[in-house]
């Protein structure tokens, strides 16, 4: 019993911590992803490069002598209109033709490559790292755990909590959902329904750039840190549903459990292959995923 006790305190227990404070990381990334699907209906392939781009930019501001704060807080703000004008300039020239599911996957596949040969030439393609903000580790039941995946916990959560409030709780949210169910109707009731689409691409933009200077201090940053979070962001809203919010928190939440639990037992080479057996496993019992589209939950 006693030994039982110390693996699940000493083993399992933090192991389990590690993957929530990821989880939530990797939940704000998906979370943009799935609210720029959910509302455009654009599987944005560029979405991991933006989530690299907010990397190497917190690394930059650091690097210039902005505190790690203050860049946490300048990352968003420099990412929202970046994510803008994307939408604006590239998205809205192909979103009305007739194969614009085709087209628009191929424009930001394209895009998530020229931004990839943009980090290599500008940052080199040697990978850097951020130094983590907070240091130490808080004791709690009995536990040591690192004071900065406490922090990404806390702030991600927020932020997390936020994001729904904005959608389910507000004018600006309630405009959105209608866009999403019916773009000519929310028109015509005077929604600018083009200025809403760009403003969620853009926020969804944002949140891959919150979650690439969180993560920044926990994995190294180089040019294509984003294929590997991409993959695990899609594998989070095909099994939590296309366009779900919750579907996005749960799934994010639960699949890194996954990660993290199996890794004590398996190689890490195999902690892909493992996220997406589940996802398959979920799509072959309920192919439209845990929940449904934005709007709907």
């Amino acid at each position: 019993m006693s030994s039982f006790l110390d693996w699940l305190q000493f083993v399992l227990a933090p192991q389990m911590m590690n993957g929530a404070s990821i989880g939530v990381a990797i939940v704000l990334m998906a979370l943009g992803l799935t609210i720029i699907f959910g509302l455009l209906d654009v599987i944005n392939m560029a979405h991991g490069e933006f989530y690299a781009v907010g990397a190497y930019l917190g690394f930059a501001l650091v690097a210039a002598g902005v505190g790690f704060w203050l860049a946490l807080a300048l990352v968003p703000l420099i990412m929202a209109p970046l994510g803008y004008v994307t939408e604006r300039w590239l998205i809205q020239r192909v979103f009305h033709h007739r194969e614009r599911h085709i087209l628009t996957l191929l424009l930001t596949f394209g895009l998530a490559i020229v931004i990839e040969d943009v980090l290599k030439l500008v940052f080199g393609p040697n990978p850097v790292r951020l130094e983590q903000p907070i240091s130490g580790a808080s004791e709690i039941v009995g536990m040591h755990f690192p004071n900065y995946r406490l922090f990404m916990m806390g702030v991600g959560a927020a932020i997390i909590a936020a994001v729904w409030m904005i959608v389910y709780r507000t004018n600006l949210g309630a405009m959105v959902r209608a866009a999403a169910f019916d773009r000519n109707m929310a028109a015509s009731l005077g929604v600018r329904v083009g200025r809403v689409y760009a403003g969620t691409f853009a926020f969804g933009v944002a949140l891959a750039g919150v979650s690439g200077i969180l993560l920044a201090p926990v994995y190294s940053v180089f040019p294509t840190m984003g294929r590997d979070f991409i993959l695990i962001a899609f594998s989070v809203i095909i099994v939590g549903g296309m366009g779900s919010i919750k579907g996005a928190v749960l799934a994010g939440l639960v699949l890194t459990q996954i990660e993290a639990i199996s890794s004590l037992y398996i190689s890490p080479v195999w902690s892909e292959p493992l996220l997406f057996s589940v996802m398959v496993a979920v799509l072959m019992v309920r192919p439209q995923g845990l929940f449904g589209r934005l709007g709907h939950g």
